[in-house]
């Protein structure tokens, strides 16, 4: 006891994730569920970034910004999913200290990091639809990626700033988290010591470096929506939406259930709805978003009969010994292919 309280800090060596109160019967059948789950959103997602690399004509900054959203959902997944399933498999709850505070170091990173990507993206839907002609000049190769990177540097900085006062917090029991991941607002509920301090960091840091990325993507939206609505013929306000729609779904299904889920009261009656929510934003939307950008998007629709038809190049070269006859008729078995 003497030497955990020098080491880390804290009488406890692991916490209980209460999770969901379900019958044994069904720990298999859920395994298997999220597990489908599981690999689904990696797959569709690692589809998406393995698209963006070998089209070429999807290399532009809005399906750069993409396709660091796609990392992002997978290693969000992962940071969470995996522990989980162990869960369903074995029965086994138990979490090590330092095994959930490494979830929580991780999983703050990529949720700060998704709110400024998100306003990122939002950003350069508003430079290509409000301010077509200067699109090219101001949303540059460079530019982009600057933004890109500092998306998870404030991820990472702001995370870690909370974290390095988190490791100050004595936690001495009862170690039972009610969720079915470490949640910070759970974990410091736990602690014996004043969170005053770091309560206030976070308020503060949120205030700071989550809210105007959030006001930023309303007020761009904002202003989309209103020069679309300000164009005069309907097939250019329908293709200038077409070119958002898929942005503004993920942005509505991500803010919408996490602003839920924090805003709720923290009361015994709500904590399973609670818990469903936060399934909303952490399973299902890592989920849907490759869904919701491959069947709204046309670019990548067709990116993917390309890929199907076998015309895309995944080394990024194109043929050049072939025939003329060989070369018509492969050119003939790809268009009878997309036309099917």
């Amino acid at each position: 006891m003497a030497d955990a309280e020098v080491g880390n800090h804290t009488s406890i060596t692991e916490f209980i994730l209460l999770g969901f109160e379900i019958v044994p019967e069904l720990q298999i059948p859920l395994f298997l569920l999220f597990l489908m789950l599981y690999i689904a959103t990696v797959a569709g997602n690692l589809l998406i970034i393995a698209l963006l690399i070998a089209v070429g004509h999807l290399h532009t900054p809005m399906y750069f910004f993409l396709g660091n959203l796609s990392c992002l959902e997978t290693c969000y997944t992962s940071t969470l999913l995996p522990r989980m399933l162990a869960s369903f498999l074995t029965g086994n709850r138990t979490i090590s200290f330092s095994g959930c505070f490494i979830q929580l170091f991780f999983f703050g990173i990529l949720i700060v990091t998704e709110c400024c990507l998100l306003s990122v993206m939002s950003y350069d839907r508003y430079l290509a639809i409000c301010k077509p002609l200067h699109y090219a000049a101001l949303m540059t190769d460079r530019f982009s990626f600057k933004l890109a990177t500092g998306s998870w540097v404030i991820g990472f900085i702001v995370v870690s700033t909370v974290y390095l006062f988190l490791l100050r917090l004595t936690f001495c029991g009862p170690n039972q988290l009610d969720h079915f991941f470490c949640d910070f607002l759970e974990v410091i509920k736990l602690s014996c010591s004043d969170t005053y301090e770091i309560e206030l960091l976070d308020y503060s840091l949120t205030c700071i470096f989550v809210l105007p990325p959030f006001l930023l993507t309303l007020i761009s939206y904002v202003c989309i929506i209103t020069t679309i609505v300000r164009i005069p013929s309907s097939t250019g306000r329908q293709k200038a939406f077409s070119t958002c729609s898929s942005h503004i779904t993920v942005v509505t299904m991500f803010y919408g259930t996490l602003a839920t889920v924090y805003m709720l009261p923290r009361t015994n009656n709500l904590r399973a709805l609670n818990k469903i929510l936060s399934l909303s934003y952490t399973v299902l939307t890592p989920l849907v978003n490759p869904l919701i950008y491959s069947l709204r998007n046309k670019e990548v629709k067709a990116a993917v009969r390309k890929v199907v038809c076998g015309s895309v190049n995944w080394q990024g070269k194109q043929p050049f010994l072939h025939s003329i006859s060989s070369l018509k008729q492969n050119r003939n078995n790809r268009n009878q292919c997309c036309r099917k």
